[in-house]
């Protein structure tokens, strides 16, 4: 009998997973593991922030509890382990006399360090890895250039694949997976409470959007597409600030994998033919391809990407580590409501809009002068959809040393939070000490009379050091 492991990484379903239907047609068991390794779980960045925080524990315990439940319809079950892949795989491949580890492969540094590693041990007991693709629309092999020659320029990236590649069709969902036959512990899944949380890491669930595991995830595919055709809207609304409806929701599914790109490209497609075909149905796989370039730009550029002078090897303008000024931009303190209500959004719930990723970021790179790689780990802890190829893209793209054509990409935040916020919902919403300030104070704090408002005793030393007020 030939049997083998399935790891399981960021791609915690059965749907589209071409590792695991790789495995089941190659193989008489599979054995399908997951592994919670400390290091991502309870680890921390460079600048100390939690490497996965509150919001993301919890979408991520459930998106476990969900793929056991999804395994043992299917006749299996899923082992959960905790440790170190590298040391953990080998002894339960020899144990159990598996031949071989199928697994999605990841790109970048911390992900790249454990796959080398783990190849290493598995090498010793005569093992090797077979790897895959599953968070992307393009595989590479289907490129019409190298990963070397990917251009940098987005525009050129999409007008490139758009012409020459189609997108491969989804795997179909196995039906069924035979039982493992050895006596096991299948291990327990802990509740994202246990992974030593302070008390301010504390979190309220009805805030947030985002439930884990594969089952929340094509409900909210099919809510945005068939239930509400608010894919219709997409382009329209993209840039909302407040509510469910504005935007999809879909990324932080994408982000572990609960998601498959190419199954939303396929119910797109299904949609344009039965509903309708229009800019906003077009928008969404554009946003897609965005995912993409950036998880090519981590294969190019490797570790570049987490580094200050970026993709473009160039070193940004003088930017300081000042801890009082970031602290403010965390806590949603700065004096500027409209960044302010957004870093309170994502310290509630963890999330923000892209809209509100652009602004805040732009204003503590380009106003506060604040390293952007601070900025960059704040998200990577907080964001419950942090993908490491696109935070770290967007934050190189908004701090001018990555993919963006334009020098010195600017945001006028007063211009922004008139334009996206006109009426001051949001802002009042996530800040409600400013329920009563006049609507044209919140655009332009430190230009406009307060009246009975007092901005100084809400908001004390706020920082007002910033070229358009």
């Amino acid at each position: 009998m030939r049997r083998s492991i399935v790891w399981f990484r960021n791609d915690l379903r059965l749907h589209d997973n071409e590792a695991l239907t790789d495995a089941l047609g190659h193989n008489d068991e599979v054995i399908p593991l997951y592994i919670i390794d400390p290091r991502t779980y309870l680890g921390k960045t460079c600048y100390g922030f939690r490497k996965t925080g509150p919001y993301r524990l919890k979408f991520y315990m459930e998106s476990l509890h969900s793929l056991r439940q999804s395994l043992i319809a299917a006749g299996s079950n899923l082992v959960v382990r905790e440790g170190y892949p590298e040391e953990i795989i080998p002894q339960l491949a020899k144990e159990l006399g598996t031949s071989f580890i199928y697994c999605n492969r990841e790109r970048t540094h911390e992900e790249v360090l454990v796959q080398d590693n783990l190849e290493k041990a598995l090498w010793s007991i005569g093992q090797e890895i077979r790897y895959y693709r599953g968070k992307m629309l393009y595989h590479t092999a289907d490129l019409p250039f190298p990963v070397t020659h990917c251009p940098d320029n987005f525009t050129a990236f999409r007008k490139e694949v758009e012409k020459f590649v189609a997108i491969r069709k989804p795997f179909c969902t196995p039906e069924s997976i035979t039982a493992i036959s050895d006596e096991i512990d299948y291990g327990e899944i802990p509740d994202y409470t246990s992974f030593d949380l302070e008390k301010e890491e504390a979190i309220d669930s009805s805030s947030s959007f985002f439930h884990g595991g594969e089952a929340e995830a094509l409900r909210e595919l099919k809510y945005y597409l068939w239930d509400t055709q608010n894919l219709s809207q997409y382009k329209e609304t993209r840039n909302g600030l407040l509510g469910r409806d504005y935007s999809s929701k879909f990324s932080a599914h994408l982000s572990k994998g609960t998601l498959s790109p190419k199954r939303v490209y396929d119910e797109i497609k299904k949609y344009e033919s039965e509903v309708e075909q229009n800019k906003s149905t077009y928008w969404l796989i554009f946003e897609l391809l965005w995912r993409d370039f950036f998880r090519f730009m981590a294969k190019k550029h490797g570790n570049k990407i987490f580094l200050s002078s970026g993709t473009k090897d160039k070193e940004a303008p003088k930017l300081y580590q000042n801890k009082t000024l970031f602290d403010k931009w965390v806590q949603g303190r700065t004096g500027i409501p409209f960044i302010d209500a957004n870093m309170r959004e994502l310290n509630a719930t963890g999330f923000m809009s892209n809209r509100g990723r652009q602004n805040v970021a732009s204003f503590l790179v380009k106003d506060m002068k604040i390293d952007w790689l601070w900025g960059a780990e704040y998200f990577e802890s907080m964001l419950v959809d942090y993908d490491p190829c696109s935070n770290y893209g967007n934050w190189n793209y908004v701090a001018g040393v990555g993919s963006d054509p334009r020098e010195d990409r600017y945001f006028n935040i007063s211009l922004q939070a008139k334009k996206y916020d006109p009426e001051g919902k949001y802002m009042r919403h996530w800040l409600p000490e400013l329920k009563d300030a006049p609507l044209e104070f919140l655009f332009n704090p430190f230009k406009v009379d307060p009246g009975d408002y007092n901005h100084d005793q809400i908001y004390p030393n706020p920082c007002v050091d910033i070229k358009h007020w």
